[in-house]
């Protein structure tokens, strides 16, 4: 061999040797690919028996990799997922050489992980035969899981009679569930319909100019709204939320509607009943209230009675006397009149029928109109009526006639349980400002006080101390204080040694919070 052939082949052999060396480093830089990766990557015979495992099978499925090696993989499938992989292998080894499949697998512990494995087989080139399978296999237990919990979530949506609205940014409803197309008829695909199909102009302007800017910042909104344009629009509890997270679309939103017409009637019908029983309970009041009654009027009346009698024997004893002299006594009449006029309307207003109306108001000129009613009552039991009632106290949220009713009530009773108690000889009226946003009033005696048996029976309507009682004072108060946004309740014994009841009010403050709410 001459000296150029031995040249040209230690060539061969160096760039031979520097191949297989790069081949063993590719070799060596693959495997350790191949046992980072937090996929397993298998290698296996035909019938299923693992040639190879990468080291993530002893994280995922507990197993060291050579406790897998000769093991049939088909030996820890499901046994329900293990027969469609059967019925698919001819396709998959014959055919299409490469498949996917999501299944359950065994791990060490006995429990079943959950699997989707991309294989791919391995042919001999010259004859086709089948080699060995490689598959690459992750863990999707928890999309598995995801994916089940929003199946689920969307049986529930689908089958809820609430009104269930998706929509983006530009208003237009893109699914609906099955209530909501059987209400305002939506197909089931590609609904086309905008929210103004579906709400009344009142609700989609609160929508537009309250709810959607509220949701945008905070995620979530809920408040009452009305939905469809017809004669009678349904009154609805909406919740308005925000999609938000991993693969939602900006501006998209869901709205949950609860058709709340049934309550809103029986609420009505409620309240209907409860403005009943309270005028009742007034007219019932004014009975008690008999003698006072006939003080107020007889005063007035007895004092025209007298002017027009004095005025009357001055024109008696001179006729041609000028009618300026009778300038005096008339005045006095006229401002008889005026008074007898405003208790009979006070008295009128408080007897007449009507539904509550809640607004700001002054909560002194209430108190002291209760006390005038009840002023008679008390000067003829001779028991004190006092009041402490400041200047500065805020405006209170009442309805005035229930307000003078609750007070009323309470004063009465305070009176029939002083009447004939050794030592009582004064009953207390006093409120006092209790916090930002509320007052607080109270009624104290010097009675005998609540016999701790009775005290939870109290405010149960026809339950009464009194044998001649009716026992509905106490309940209709409590239940008109609840209509105006307060509370009634039996205090702890104060300052008096009889019964405390303390009510409190919202201020006026209270008139701007919101209808709606966020979640």
């Amino acid at each position: 061999m001459t000296e150029h052939n031995l040249q040209a082949l230690h060539a061969r052999i160096a760039a031979l040797e520097a191949r297989n060396a790069e081949l063993e480093n590719d070799k060596r830089h693959y495997r350790w690919l191949a046992e980072s990766t937090t996929d397993l990557i298998s290698r296996h015979a035909r019938d299923g028996t693992f040639l190879y495992a990468s080291q993530a099978a002893l994280e995922l499925l507990g197993y060291e990799p050579e406790e897998l090696i000769g093991v049939s993989a088909y030996g820890l499938f499901h046994p329900t997922d293990l027969n469609d992989l059967l019925n698919k292998s001819p396709r998959v080894y014959y055919h299409a050489g490469f498949y996917q499949q999501t299944y359950r697998f065994r791990a060490k512990a006995g429990h079943y992980v959950w699997f989707e494995t991309t294989s791919r087989t391995r042919r001999d080139p010259q004859t086709g035969e089948l080699i060995d399978i490689l598959c690459v296999s992750r863990d999707v237990g928890r999309r598995i899981h995801a994916e089940a919990n929003r199946e689920r979530l969307a049986q529930v949506v689908e089958s809820t009679t609430d009104y269930v609205l998706f929509t983006g940014s530009d208003e237009a409803i893109f699914s609906s569930n099955e209530a909501a197309r059987r209400r305002f008829s939506l197909p089931r695909e590609n609904p086309r319909m905008h929210l103004s199909e579906v709400y009344t102009a009142d609700s989609l302007h609160v929508l537009r100019e309250i709810v959607f800017p509220a949701v945008a910042r905070y995620g979530s909104w809920s408040g009452e709204l009305e939905m469809g344009n017809g004669k009678q629009p349904v009154p609805v509890l909406s919740v308005v939320l925000a999609h938000r997270g991993l693969g939602a679309e900006p501006g998209h939103l869901s709205l949950l509607n609860r058709d709340i017409s049934l309550r809103k009637a029986t609420e009505a019908q409620a309240r209907h009943h409860q403005a009943q029983i309270a005028h009742a309970n007034r007219l019932a009041t004014m009975g008690e209230l008999a003698s006072n009654i006939a003080h107020e009027l007889n005063q007035p009346l007895g004092a025209m009675a007298n002017y027009a009698s004095g005025a009357l024997m001055q024109l008696r004893a001179d006729p041609r006397r000028p009618a300026a002299d009778l300038e005096l006594p008339l005045t006095r009449i006229d401002d008889q009149i005026h008074r007898l006029a405003q208790r009979l309307r006070h008295i009128r207003t408080f007897v007449s029928k009507g539904r509550t109306q809640i607004r700001p108001l002054d909560f002194n000129p209430v108190a002291e109109a209760a006390c005038r009613l009840c002023e008679w009552q008390y000067q003829q039991a001779g028991i004190s009526l006092m009041h402490e009632l400041p200047a500065s106290l805020p405006r209170v949220q009442a309805d005035p006639v229930a307000l003078e009713q609750v007070l009323v009530n309470l004063l009465l009773n305070a009176l029939e349980a002083s009447r004939h108690h050794p030592g009582a000889s004064e009953v207390k009226l006093s409120a006092w400002r209790s916090g930002p946003r509320q007052a607080s009033f109270q009624v104290s005696d010097q009675g005998p006080g609540v016999a701790s048996h009775q005290v939870a029976h109290i405010f149960t309507a026809f339950h009464s101390t009194r044998p001649e009682g009716l026992g509905m004072g106490l309940a209709i108060s409590r239940s008109l204080m609840e209509a105006m946004g307060g509370q009634l309740m039996l205090a702890e014994q104060g300052e008096f040694s009889g019964a405390t009841f303390a009510g409190t009010l919202r201020t006026e403050s209270d008139s701007a919070l919101a209808s709606g709410r966020f979640l």
